[in-house]
C-alpha cells in the first residue's frame, strides 16, 4: 500500500449491513499498522433493510445513528454522496450538506448495494413502489393506509422472499385489503416441498391471491398488465423483482457485469482496479455452485473476508480466497408466523425446516443478529473461518 503521511487511509462507500461491518472490524485490523477508516453513507441512521416490510405496514424502527454504532472503533463518519471515484488517482468525490470533498484512499471497499430493478417492465419505475430503503417503505406504508380506509387491491410482483414477506405482512395487518402475489415463478420455489406447502397453507390462511407461471408485461397507475393482455387491477403496486447495484462503479470505469456489480477475483478485489474491493450486493461473487444473491447471510462474509485481507495487506500478507456456503432461508409470513429452510452450501433445500413459534424466534434472532455483530465486532476480532462462511466440502476454494 501506498501512504499517506504515513497513515493507510481505507475509505469505505456505503453502511448498510456490509459496509457498516466492514468498516468496524477493517479499523481493527489496521488502527495498530497505521490504517485510518473512513465511512461514507448519505444518511446517518442505520438502515435495516430486512425489516422494510415492517415499516411498510406502519411500524417503527429502532433509531441506530452511525456515529453512535462507530463509537470506539476510531473510524471516522462522512454523511453525504458519493458522486464520482477516481479509480487512477485513487480519490472518491463526496458531495454533503457543506459542498464536495475529495477523498483519497489507499484501499476502497465498494458497499453501495443495490435496489429493485425497475427497468425490466415498463411503467415499473413511475407507477410502483419499492422497499428500497425507508422513505420509499414509508410512502407505501402511507398509499396503504389510504386504501385499508376505503377497501382496494394492492399487487405485490415477484414471489420471492422479499415478495412473500411483503405480501404476507400487508395481508395480516389490512385484512380489508385485497392482496395479489403476482410472478413467473410459484411462491418459495427455492425451498423444499414441505416448507413451501407451509408457506402456501399461510398465504391462503391470509387471503391472498396468487398468480404464478405468468409474465408481468407493463404496470400501469392502476393495474398489472400480464402476457396476453390481461390487466390485474392495482390500487398500489409493490415491486420486489429482480436487483440492480448502484450504477456509480460503471460510471467510474470499474469493470462490472450486466447489473452493475463489480467484478471482483477470488480475493474480492476488482478485477480491472485491485485496490478496489468490492462486497455485499455491490460485487459479482463468484462460488463453485455459481454468483452470490445479494444477501445479508452472504453480506456479512463477504465484509468480514475484505477487511480481513486489507489488514493483512498492512502486514504484507497476501490475501486469500472467499469461500461461503449457505445456512438458511429465513422468511417472515406477517407477525404471527414464519418458515426457516435449511440449505445446503449451494442454497439447495436440505429436508430440515421450521415453523410456528420456533421459526418466528428464529427469523427475530436474524434479523436482530447484524446489530450484535457490530457490538460485538468492537470487542474483539469474530472468526471469520465459521462454519457459515466456509462452505463445507460442496464449495472447495477458487484460486486466489
Amino acid at each position: 500500500m501506498t501512504t499517506t503521511k504515513g497513515t493507510r487511509q481505507i475509505v469505505v462507500l456505503g453502511a448498510g449491513y456490509t459496509g457498516m461491518l466492514t468498516a468496524i472490524r477493517v479499523a481493527g485490523r489496521t488502527r495498530r499498522h497505521g490504517g485510518h477508516v473512513t465511512l461514507v453513507n448519505p444518511s446517518s441512521r442505520f438502515t435495516e433493510r430486512l425489516r422494510m416490510h415492517q415499516i411498510a405496514i406502519g411500524q417503527s424502527l429502532a433509531d441506530f445513528q452511525i456515529p453512535d454504532v462507530l463509537d470506539g472503533t476510531g473510524a471516522d463518519f462522512v454523511q453525504g454522496w458519493a458522486t464520482a471515484i477516481d479509480p487512477d488517482a485513487r480519490e472518491v468525490t463526496v458531495t454533503t450538506s457543506d459542498g464536495t470533498r475529495v477523498l483519497p484512499y489507499d484501499r476502497l471497499v465498494y458497499a453501495l448495494g443495490g435496489k429493485a430493478d425497475r427497468t425490466m417492465v415498463p411503467g415499473a419505475d413511475e407507477h410502483s413502489h419499492t422497499l428500497d430503503d425507508p422513505a420509499a417503505a414509508a410512502r407505501l406504508a402511507a398509499r396503504l393506509a389510504e386504501i385499508a380506509r376505503t377497501g382496494g387491491t394492492v399487487a405485490v410482483c415477484g414471489a420471492g422472499l422479499t415478495g412473500v414477506e411483503a405480501v404476507t405482512e400487508i395481508a395480516e395487518s389490512f385484512p380489508t385489503v385485497r392482496t395479489v402475489l403476482i410472478s413467473r415463478d410459484v411462491p418459495g420455489a427455492m425451498m423444499g416441498g414441505r416448507a413451501r406447502a407451509y408457506l402456501n397453507r399461510a398465504l391462503e390462511r391470509l387471503h391472498v391471491e396468487v398468480r404464478s407461471g405468468v409474465e408481468i408485461t407493463k404496470v400501469l397507475p392502476d393495474a398489472v398488465e400480464l402476457s396476453g393482455g390481461e390487466l390485474v387491477h392495482s390500487d398500489a403496486t409493490l415491486w420486489t423483482t429482480g436487483v440492480h447495484a448502484a450504477p456509480l462503479a460503471a460510471r467510474s470505469g470499474v469493470t462490472t457485469d450486466d447489473h452493475d456489480r463489480i467484478v471482483v477475483d477470488a480475493t474480492l478485489r476488482s478485477v480491472s482496479h485491485p485496490a478496489i474491493y468490492a462486497v455485499g450486493d455491490a460485487a459479482a461473487v463468484r462460488q463453485a455452485y455459481g454468483v452470490l444473491h445479494g444477501t445479508c447471510q452472504s453480506g456479512l462474509p463477504t465484509a468480514m473476508h475484505a477487511a480481513d485481507a486489507i489488514g493483512g495487506e498492512l502486514r504484507g500478507r497476501r490475501p486469500g480466497a472467499f469461500r461461503f456456503g449457505y445456512l438458511h432461508q429465513p422468511v417472515s409470513l406477517g407477525r404471527k408466523d414464519a418458515v426457516i429452510q435449511f440449505t445446503r452450501a449451494d442454497d439447495t433445500p436440505r429436508r430440515w425446516h421450521l415453523t410456528g413459534r420456533r421459526a418466528i424466534a428464529y427469523k427475530e434472532f436474524v434479523s436482530s443478529s447484524p446489530m450484535a455483530t457490530y457490538r460485538l465486532s468492537k470487542l474483539f476480532p469474530l472468526p471469520s473461518r465459521a462454519l457459515w462462511s466456509r462452505g463445507g466440502r460442496g464449495n472447495p476454494a477458487p484460486r486466489a
